[in-house]
């Protein structure tokens, strides 16, 4: 409960493991995810949504008795006596949707689908239990050139954010699925992967004795079986480096052969669309933790905030609906962890100092000129600038206090000497500077005056990870 002081009023706290976000975090994050949906239309995914609680058996219809994901879910019984549950995902809702809707829909089906998830997992430095998912999937087809579709996508997010320095790292459950049936370890697959999606929080020993472990939860693995799986996972060298030595080792499993020919599609085709040399790695530690995945299997670092985890992952799930419908409903996609996101960008110091959406502050001297202030503010508003006209004539200074601590750019200023002269004063309050303008000049003389405080900027630069937003 929450706790109450010595007056009877409740404490205003929020639970432990949810955030508030004030406008200087809510600009910023609204501004990211109007970014994803635009990327996420141009390769033409289409929007849905689907409700926040759903039926339990829906949520845990792919979850294995003891996943962690299990621990982790939200649920209770509701008014109606029903088992419900707060998605966890946006992937399991939308196996559900599609197989309630596919019919409609037709295949292929590509969506996105931005919305809140829950898991009550311990939080950490940018990982809350609440957090938003910018998700984007292709549902209906096992062609591999929409896993390559979907690292595509990744590239053009991180990019069309302002970020250069990341890596999308790419591995393939066939290939790791083949690599544990050789070792006679397909019946104890999961459990090995689910540990050995935990390098990077355990270290390669940690890895190696919950393996090891004959704790009924884990795999119970030899000494050298767990050696050489891990063996397997920090293997290191360039892209065909990893690819040729998983080949020469165990390229004669038709399921090891098989995802290696996919990935080795893969960055050939992301190489001929334009991606960066480097910027896809194969990396053989990830198979991710969910047992829905089959196939190929991504995780996006920022490489000056490696610590923060995976800000954009995914993969594929050819049987996550065959639990909803007997219609064969194989898909692929990812999810940009925004909050994640937004807390490493905040930790790097890439959010711009503001608590407004409007980059123009209207001052208003006289309460007689309210309908001219509004006029101006309707004029700029009309050519695509958000303004804020000041509600009460105060005096200049406390207006310009009130600008600089909510960040606006520039600030308007007439009183009616102004007017009568048909002029307007805009200060571009960072410079201290300020300059007299006509009234018919207004809109192209504040566009100048933004433009002038937003310089183009270099698209590489070796110091920073992104630009500000």
């Amino acid at each position: 409960m929450a706790a109450t002081n010595e007056g009877g009023l409740i404490t205003p706290n929020t639970l432990k493991g949810f955030r508030d976000y004030p406008p200087e975090l809510a600009i910023p994050r609204e501004r990211l995810m109007e970014t994803a949906r635009a990327v996420y239309r141009s390769f033409g995914f289409a929007p849905i949504d689907t409700p926040a609680l759903e039926y339990l058996e829906v949520l845990t219809a792919n979850v294995e008795p003891g996943a962690e994901i299990g621990k982790q879910l939200y649920s209770f019984t509701d008014q109606g006596g029903r088992e419900v549950g707060l998605r966890f995902d946006l992937t399991v809702p939308f196996a559900r949707f599609a197989a309630q809707h596919i019919h409609k829909l037709g295949i292929p089906f590509k969506r996105y689908h931005l919305g809140c998830v829950w898991r009550g997992e311990s939080p950490q430095a940018g990982r809350y239990r609440e957090f938003m998912q910018c998700d984007f999937d292709t549902i209906g087809t096992t062609s591999n050139a929409a896993d390559i579709e979907t690292a595509l996508v990744i590239n053009a997010l991180l990019r069309a954010l302002g970020f250069t320095r990341f890596a999308i790292h790419i591995n393939h459950r066939q290939l790791l699925n083949g690599v544990l049936a050789e070792m006679g370890l397909a019946e104890r697959a999961k459990l090995v992967l689910r540990t050995l999606d935990k390098l990077g929080k355990l270290d390669d020993a940690g890895v190696i004795a919950e393996l090891t472990s004959t704790d009924p939860r884990h795999a119970g693995l030899s000494r050298e079986q767990a050696e050489q799986v891990v063996g397997l996972a920090s293997l290191s060298g360039s892209n065909d480096d990893i690819l040729n030595t998983i080949s020469a080792r165990h390229g004669a499993n038709e399921s090891v052969a098989r995802g290696v020919a996919q990935l080795r599609e893969l960055l050939a085709v992301a190489a001929e669309a334009g991606v960066p040399e480097g910027t896809i790695r194969i990396d053989p530690s990830i198979c991710r933790g969910l047992d829905y995945y089959t196939g190929t299997v991504y995780e996006t670092f920022l490489l000056d905030k490696r610590e923060i985890g995976s800000v954009c992952s995914g993969g594929r799930y050819d049987n996550l609906a065959g639990r909803y419908t007997k219609q064969s409903l194989p898909g692929v996609g990812a999810s940009l962890g925004l909050d994640r996101l937004l807390a490493a960008m905040e930790a790097l110091g890439l959010l711009p100092k503001t608590a407004t959406p409007a980059p123009v502050l209207i001052v208003q001297f006289d309460a007689a000129y309210l309908g001219q202030y509004q006029r101006l503010a309707s004029q700029l508003r009309a050519g695509g600038i958000g303004v804020e006209v000041y509600p009460e004539p105060r005096k200049l200074g406390v207006q310009l206090k009130y600008a600089d601590a909510r960040g606006f750019t520039l600030a308007l200023i007439a009183g009616p000497d102004d007017f009568a002269r048909g002029m307007v004063n805009i200060k571009v309050l960072a410079q201290q500077t300020q300059h007299a303008v006509a009234l018919a000049d207004l809109l192209p003389s504040v566009q100048a005056a933004l433009q002038s405080t937003r310089p183009d900027q270099p698209q590489e630069r070796s110091h920073e990870t992104a630009k500000p937003l």
